[in-house]
């Protein structure tokens, strides 16, 4: 099922299907699975090239190399921009900790202070996806077995995808778009008792 928000279709899973990151089991495994990069804007690309130098110091020896080599992006086959993978795994801004979880560099930067733009909006999104299309966007939930922990942990925590992503979802959208849908949802919960 999907409800309408001014320009923006949204799919109902993000009101049903329960969600919250369990990074101590997935390691971050999104960061380093799947058949390409993280997907990008052209306003993020700019932002990251712009500062590379102070990202830098987060990145792994073989992410920098990746980004001397190749630069930040390649187009996917949608011709968009999508981050530069290393030996077509993890992607290029990927370092591991001391637990051997991945973690994000860019973001990693953004939190220590060095730039003032977090990491791309795909990948804060996540497992939310977003579509462009002429006359709307469209938001919908993206199951992935590597987030198996994730759906576990939101079942057990009653955490709807759209709550655990409150933050990104007010970065990309606004806040009143976030009100928006935690108005639907509880709409969504009356008519589910009323049935």
């Amino acid at each position: 099922m999907l409800v309408e928000i001014d320009d923006k279709i949204v799919s109902t899973d993000l009101f049903s299907e329960k969600f919250v990151c369990d990074l101590g089991k997935c390691k971050g495994a999104c960061c380093v699975k799947g058949n390409g990069g993280a997907p990008l804007t052209e306003k993020e690309v700019k932002l990251i090239e712009d500062n590379l130098e102070q990202i830098k110091p987060f990145m792994s020896e073989k992410g920098i190399q990746t980004i001397k080599d190749e630069g930040v992006y390649y187009l996917d086959e949608e011709d968009a921009p999508a981050t530069k993978l290393i030996d077509k795994k993890e992607c290029c801004f990927v370092y591991f900790d001391n637990s051997n979880t991945a973690k994000c560099s860019i973001e990693t930067a953004y939190k220590s202070g060095e730039i003032d733009f977090n990491k791309p909006q795909s990948c804060h999104l996540y497992p939310i996806r977003i579509k462009e299309f002429t006359e709307f966007t469209a938001l919908n939930y993206e199951e992935w077995d590597i987030c198996a922990p994730a759906c576990s942990l939101g079942q057990s925590l009653k955490v709807p995808v759209y709550k655990f992503l409150q933050e990104p979802i007010t970065r990309v959208f606004g806040s009143s778009f976030f009100d928006e849908l935690s108005k639907i949802d509880l709409e969504l919960k009356k008519r589910e008792e009323t049935d």
